[in-house]
């Protein structure tokens, strides 16, 4: 596999590329790095439509960070009827993750990845709550979970000493008559996904037969009857143009959905997009900054989406740490944070619209919480802010606007449409195209989220030797069970954290 010498910000628009990767953000990068490593010959064209790559959802101000391993996160591990926890979910994502971080290893391995540090710091992952009935939900996961060889390391504590040594905002300003607990695991994450997917891109771009257009938009897709997707592009640096690949990938985060609906695949049919902006309260104050060295998440507000559970968040970015609390949700039209305000509006089909207001109709619960969200003053969200850190002031914290997310809207077997959580892949029957549609735990669990994208769509050269042999390389656990196998997960684990520094 060839390098270029020189390698330009921005290149020519090929005219006929093997592959189109439609966005610039970690789930673009990782395919083509993937595909490359797999057919080395494969030409790709990465188009991206703002001035950079991973300003959106991979963005470090627009993602949340946390390296999703099921640690801290209380929505993995709903309560069953019964009062038992269900665990299954946690231990999935927890798999996927440490797949993300053997496949970021072998790249520092192999030279691809220069600096892990600037993008994977280890950051200690809690969860709190307080009052009887959810300290005994804690206590129930964390026995749950600590029975689990990949949760084995987290620690439960209801003493109020304990966690004001393991974090010291909690308890300033709490009166000890009030029952809280935490779970603690030091070996948690935090991760800057744009300074990760910057590097990915500058490899990417270093090899020939890699062009990335920036400034270049997508305006229209479709498959002639050659089997190959004719793009328009509307390109700030070459104007018009027109492209055709044999695949096309659409990884444009809340973009994807009206790039799949131009498709026209029936497999993209019936989907629909609700939109919801975050916000964080971000800390002012550099003594309370750097007394806080932890991610502590607690339970989601009643009608909230998941992606709205609340946290106290120590973040590294570009090497300062800092301090926030969140997210309060939004509401706005648009897709993408750079989008239009048209964009749900313009997503409204004849296909979709009875799934949109099947949802509209049963989710009244989150209809009532956006709207209390957008009422919020800076007073209301700091008295937020005081169930975890009592003691906070006002004047520490302000507001920033962080990214876009967009909820899968579909039919399901059982209803005219359900509001999904998560990122799904939408793929064409004979694997010419697909869409990765959905939010978190997205960037975490790339990896996994990839490597179903290349079974679908690149289903016969899967089953080869060559690609089994060098996905077995990239990734040593495909196909295993790290659950089942507490020596494989121990062994890629430690090599893994040692690559990656945060052993």
């Amino acid at each position: 596999m060839t390098t270029r010498t020189v390698r330009p910000s921005t290149g020519p628009i090929l005219n006929n590329p093997d592959i189109v990767l439609i966005g610039g953000g970690i789930m673009s990068a990782t395919l083509g790095i993937m595909l490359k490593k797999m057919n080395p010959d494969f030409t790709i064209q990465i188009v991206e439509s703002l001035p950079r790559v991973a300003l959106e959802s991979s963005h470090a101000w627009n993602n949340a960070g946390t390296g999703h391993a099921a640690l801290c996160e209380l929505n993995y591990t709903p309560q069953n009827a019964d009062g038992s926890v269900d665990v299954s979910k946690a231990i999935k994502i927890n798999e996927q993750f440490e797949h993300s971080k053997h496949f970021w290893a072998y790249l520092v391995e192999q030279g691809v990845i220069k600096d892990p540090g600037a993008f994977i710091k280890r950051v200690p992952h809690m969860s709190f709550v307080h009052g009887e009935k959810d300290i005994e939900f804690l206590r129930q996961r964390y026995q749950a979970l600590s029975e689990q060889h990949l949760f084995n390391e987290m620690d439960f504590t209801e003493d109020p000493a304990t966690i004001a040594e393991w974090a010291p905002l909690l308890g300033q300003g709490r009166s000890n008559a009030e029952p809280i607990a935490v779970t603690r695991v030091e070996s948690g994450t935090d991760i800057n996904f744009g300074a990760l997917t910057q590097q990915l891109i500058d490899y990417l771009i270093s090899l020939d037969g890699v062009e990335l257009a920036m400034q270049a938009r997508v305006t229209d897709i479709e498959q002639r009857k050659d089997g190959r997707w004719r793009l328009k592009i509307d390109s700030k640096s070459e104007g018009k143009r027109k492209l055709r690949a044999k695949f096309a990938f659409i990884g444009a985060g809340g973009g994807s959905l009206h790039l799949l609906q131009k498709s026209g695949i029936p497999e993209g049919k019936g989907f629909g997009g609700f939109p919801v902006s975050g916000q964080f309260l971000v800390c002012k104050n550099h003594d309370i900054i750097e007394q806080h060295a932890a991610k502590i998440y607690g339970k989601a507000a009643v009608g909230a989406p998941p992606m709205s559970v609340p946290h106290l968040d120590t973040r590294v970015i570009d090497g300062k740490k800092a301090l926030l609390f969140g997210p309060y949700a939004g509401f706005s039209p648009k897709f993408l944070k750079e989008g239009s305000m048209l964009d749900l509006i313009k997503s409204v089909k004849l296909d979709n619209i009875l799934p949109l207001l099947a949802v509209g109709r049963d989710n009244m619960s989150l209809t009532q919480y956006l709207i209390n969200e957008c009422r919020k003053s800076h007073s209301d969200r700091v008295e937020g802010l005081r169930e975890f850190f009592p003691a906070a002031k006002e004047e520490d914290w302000m507001l920033v606007t962080a990214g876009q997310r967009v909820q899968i809207i579909k039919k399901s077997p059982d209803s005219t449409g359900k509001l999904e959580f998560g990122t799904e892949v939408v793929a064409a029957q004979d694997g010419s195209i697909a869409a990765l549609l959905g939010a978190s735990p997205g960037a975490s669990t790339s990896v996994s989220i990839i490597v179903e994208v290349l079974e679908k769509c690149f289903s016969q050269e899967m089953q080869t030797d060559a690609w089994q042999n060098k996905l077995t390389e990239m990734l040593p656990a495909h196909g295993k069970s790290l659950a089942k196998c507490e020596t494989t997960y121990r062994t890629l684990r430690k090599r893994a954290d040692a690559a990656l520094t945060i052993a």
